[in-house]
């Protein structure tokens, strides 16, 4: 029976998977974490929902990344990264979380596929010992791959992992870990490519755009701005849906205070709006724009239906 645990953060990619792989073969129960947000890509999900109960015969525990972490991402203390990802905040919130889980699970550390000088900053050693810091988890975050050209962990030095069973991985290159894969039997994972929303120049445009003009802004904020046509009417936001499936996404997120403005005689863009001070000017702007982009010809007068949200 295994008694040591340990609590694995699993992000979709093979790096993290190998991770699990490596501690789970020196006779470790692992518990796989994963993060959700409205940031990150959802086939990654979908292969960390399927795959790694698959493997590891546990299911994965779902950690969402609310409203709490979308305060770090509008006012991140070590600043952003090439758009508007706050990494090294990013990494400090999930690994606070980790540690409360591991707290209540009595696991002993931690397990991550990072890997040494992968990621050109996040990634550097004295950035992974800052985190860990700021984490209260000095000594208890093993990362497999790289252990090699890191000091001993905790696990390491009470004998509860052996040090001669992990790897000295470092930089991008993805050789060894093909190789692993394949000794391992593994396939049909992701590359360790990123794909956060937040590092997309297009979408942090129109975050950052969010942030400055919805004072208090939340994370379903952040949801629907990936969605639709976005326009500003003063600090008014407005979502115009491209085709049937984000019409319904629209009606679907609206949320009390919220106005639904529907052509009603033409196949036409549906539109939501957002704001502390909708008034009948906005309205009128949103209904332009809905003509605008309205590509059927409309019988006689546009009839309009005008819908406030109060649930």
């Amino acid at each position: 029976m295994k008694t040591r645990k340990a609590i694995v953060m699993v992000s979709g990619g093979l790096d993290s998977i190998l991770a699990a792989k490596i501690v789970a073969q020196q006779d470790v129960e692992i518990i796989p974490i994963r993060f959700t947000s409205p940031f990150y890509p959802s086939d990654n999900l979908d292969i960390v929902g399927g795959i790694v109960p698959e493997i590891f015969g546990v299911p994965v525990r779902l950690i969402p990344k609310g409203n709490e972490y979308f305060e770090v991402v509008k006012n991140p203390q070590y600043g952003y990264g090439s758009a508007l990802n706050p990494c090294i905040d990013c990494r400090i919130y999930m690994f606070r979380k980790a540690r409360m889980i591991m707290e209540e699970e009595s696991a002993s550390f931690i397990v991550t596929g990072e890997v040494i000088n992968q990621r050109p900053f996040s990634q550097k050693r004295f950035m992974l010992e800052l985190i860990e810091r700021k984490s209260q988890l000095c000594g208890r975050v093993l990362r497999p791959l790289s252990a090699k050209l890191l000091p001993p962990t905790e696990p390491e030095l009470s004998g509860c992992i052996d040090r001669e069973k992990l790897f000295g991985i470092s930089g991008r290159g993805r050789k060894m870990q093909i190789e692993l894969a394949r000794t391992f039997g593994l396939s049909g994972f992701s590359q360790p490519a990123g794909g956060c929303l937040l590092t997309d120049k297009t979408y942090a445009a129109r975050l950052k755009e969010l942030i400055q003009k919805i004072l208090y802004c939340s994370i379903g904020d952040a949801e629907l701005i990936k969605h639709g046509r976005i326009f500003w009417n003063e600090r008014n936001l407005v979502v115009l849906g491209r085709d049937r499936v984000e019409n319904d996404f629209l009606e679907r997120v609206a949320r009390c205070g919220d106005r639904i403005v529907k052509l009603e005689n033409a196949p036409s863009p549906l539109a939501l709006i957002r704001g502390e001070k909708i008034t009948g000017e906005v309205v009128h702007y949103c209904q332009r724009l809905i003509l605008q982009f309205t590509k059927k010809k409309i019988p006689g007068v546009p009839v309009f239906s005008i819908k406030c949200i109060n649930l």
